[in-house]
């Protein structure tokens, strides 16, 4: 099977975020469920734009939606695992964000899962994409990198 090999850019982290695996986040194998796995990244995603002084609702006035989501898992996760989610942005081009997650499981060093998402920000009124403002990319060149700390 060819594997996605998605790269984690570790020297763009800007965030990270700590979670635990709740029993609702479960599948029938009794680890961490694809779609829990989607919306514990969600919010991450959230707190790290919070942490850059946005919603992910309201970029500077545009809302933004996922385009695109790609996941390659790595290792399983169990219930009551402490898990950390580390996000990267990078520089936006054109009317896109791409966002880097990678899912890990701190206690043995271990990936369960790394994640890109393409999101695109809308002019609320028309429905259409728009260029990423300006605002928010002066956050994104100001905010300081984790880097490999």
């Amino acid at each position: 099977m060819q594997r996605l090999g998605l790269e984690f850019p570790q020297a763009r982290c800007l965030h990270r975020h700590a979670l635990t695996v709740r029993i609702g986040d479960l599948n029938y194998g009794r680890h961490l469920g694809h779609d829990a796995i989607v919306g514990l990244l969600h919010e991450a995603r959230v707190r790290a734009f919070e942490a850059l002084g946005h919603h992910e609702w309201d970029v500077a006035g545009y809302p933004s939606v996922v385009a695109e989501l790609a996941i390659e898992y790595l290792g399983g996760s169990r219930w009551g695992d402490e898990l950390e989610v580390e996000t990267a942005i990078l520089p936006a081009e054109g009317k896109a964000l791409a966002v880097y997650q990678r899912l890990q499981r701190p206690a043995d060093a271990r990936s369960v899962a790394v994640a890109r998402v393409a999101l695109v920000l809308l002019d609320p009124e028309q429905g259409r994409p728009v260029e990423v403002p300006a605002d928010f990319n002066a956050a994104l060149a100001a905010a300081k990198p984790m880097g490999a700390d």
